[in-house]
């Protein structure tokens, strides 16, 4: 479903009414704007141009080039966040990171952002989950891919808390599927044209990758659940 992303006229996607209804306005009004702050985080990234750039980075820098206002906020207007933070991942969520003492005894995690706006965007994104777990848990696990174990945890946190993580772990940031460079090809160009079929496409193959990441960590919470 396609929420409420626009087509080049103006007017809803074809998936707008399934959950026009009870998803909050002002809730997919700050996942644009936070997905315009997200990919202006890539286009930061790819532009220090580190001897470990990625192909991802130097595709999205080669392609954000060409974009101008409005063709990037039409790649925003996704029906997801456009980045994750272990989002699906429980253990990274667990109470000791947020006393802000590392990761001692938990898996590491590589950093991809590592200019100076992640700490920025990490806060922002960070709240943004925050506050869909407590108050909206269905979206965050529609926008965010956000597990229902995680969205527990994450909602436990007080609001000083999730800035201390925010703070302590922005390496936790990383874009949504770092290695299917073609999906934000795929994305950025459909942006770039404005068609809008081209785009629906581009946005629903997006939900159709983020539905399958959340069926696939089915069977390792029900596992981990088990006697």
């Amino acid at each position: 479903m396609l929420l409420q992303c626009e087509t080049q006229e103006g007017e809803p996607g074809e998936g707008a009414g399934l959950v026009a209804g009870w998803l909050h306005p002002e809730t997919l009004e700050s996942l644009l704007e936070l997905n315009e702050l997200c990919l202006a985080l890539l286009a930061e990234q790819a532009a220090a141009r580190t001897a470990q750039a990625s192909l991802l980075l130097r595709q999205v820098g080669e392609l954000w080039r060409v974009l101008d206002a409005g063709a990037r906020r039409r790649a925003a207007a996704c029906p997801y966040l456009l980045v994750d933070a272990g989002f699906a991942d429980p253990l990274r969520w667990r109470q000791p990171a947020a006393v802000g003492v590392g990761d001692t005894g938990q898996a590491a995690y590589t950093t991809f952002f590592t200019v100076p706006g992640a700490t920025g965007v990490a806060r922002l994104v960070f709240t943004y989950a925050w506050h869909l777990a407590r108050s909206q848990s269905a979206a965050a696990r529609l926008l965010l891919g956000m597990s229902a174990p995680c969205a527990a945890l994450i909602a436990h946190y007080s609001l000083r808390q999730i800035h201390a993580l925010a703070e302590t772990h922005p390496h936790w940031l990383k874009p949504r599927w770092p290695a299917r460079v073609q999906v934000w090809r795929e994305l950025l160009l459909a942006a770039a044209s404005g068609e809008a079929p081209v785009l629906e496409r581009a946005r629903l193959h997006g939900l159709t990758l983020l539905a399958a990441d959340a069926r696939g960590s089915l069977p390792e919470r029900a596992d981990a659940g088990a006697p």
